[in-house]
């Protein structure tokens, strides 16, 4: 069984904001600045030292061993607050505080100023940057986010979100689906309607996940399927806090089922209807979003 993978989606960067690029953190040096600047030690002592204990989901998409727990580590802390904005990070402190080489904390830093999340500067050093600097659509941050302190509001734009996105690649996909792709869809739900009856909700939202991946990378529109990494994060982070999947139901495998009819039937229209309805099937979307009208 495959899984949807992540879509990396980089920040595009202003050549001339005087930030690192990716890759420029050795160029630049470390600067401590005044005791009274830097990052108090209470914000250390409530971090997890043993990072073979970190994360929700260990290292992720961020690789293996102690580079990719301490990005999780650190990555977790800016987005719920701990690390404000504009507050510096001293690599050696961090060394300390983790108990991992200056070579780990280098690396560690360069993954977080890839997502926006800290910048270098000559004679300054790397600090945390602003809210309005972070890649919001990479998806680990969509992650970090929807388990802190921001998690009510990350689930909700990611809701609004996939209400933008999947009808309208539902409607796309009805006129470029391939019958080996349409079976594939079929089969999808086929499988979730089988775990659904013995209660294996990873299966549901393996399954799940891939059926959504398709449907976007059918619909023969290359920037909707860049964003497809943000229909997998919200699969991941809605439903069941313990699996992380969308909630298996009867209401919603018929939905599915729909879907896949109008595309091998040809029928957007019908395919975004259904699309509609599926994503009003979840009591968090309905918050935010109306049901659509009857005609």
């Amino acid at each position: 069984m495959s899984t949807l993978a992540h879509t990396m989606m980089t920040a595009a960067r202003s050549t001339d904001s005087g930030l690192a690029g990716p890759g420029e953190l050795d160029r630049y040096p470390f600067a401590e600045g005044p005791a009274a600047d830097r990052v108090g030690s209470s914000v250390w002592e409530s971090a997890e030292p043993e990072l073979g204990r970190v994360g929700r989901r260990g290292a992720g998409s961020r690789g293996r061993g102690l580079h990719g727990q301490l990005v999780q580590q650190l990555g977790q802390m800016i987005v719920s607050g701990d690390l404000g904005a504009d507050r510096p990070l001293v690599p050696e402190e961090i060394g300390q505080r983790f108990e991992v080489s200056r070579t780990v904390v280098r690396e560690s830093l360069r993954v977080l100023e890839a997502k926006g999340l800290v910048s270098a500067r000559p004679n300054v050093g790397t600090r945390v940057r602003p809210v309005s600097d972070w890649n919001l659509l990479d998806p680990d941050i969509i992650e970090w986010r929807a388990f802190g302190p921001q998690r009510d509001s990350q689930r909700r734009e990611l809701s609004e979100l996939r209400w933008t996105i999947e009808p309208l690649a539902a409607r796309l996909a009805a006129g470029h689906g391939r019958e080996d792709v349409q079976q594939r869809l079929s089969d999808m739900v086929e499988i979730m309607g089988h775990a659904m009856g013995q209660g294996d909700a990873l299966t549901y939202s393996r399954a799940d996940a891939e059926f959504h991946s398709l449907l976007i990378q059918i619909a023969g529109n290359r920037m909707l399927e860049h964003l497809s990494g943000i229909v997998s994060s919200a699969l991941q982070v809605s439903g069941n806090p313990v699996t992380g999947c969308d909630r298996p139901t009867e209401a919603s495998l018929g939905h599915h089922g729909r879907i896949a009819d109008a595309l091998a039937a040809g029928d957007g229209a019908a395919a975004e209807a259904a699309m509609r309805q599926l994503l009003t099937v979840h009591p968090e979307v309905e918050r935010v979003v109306p049901a659509p009208r009857e005609h």
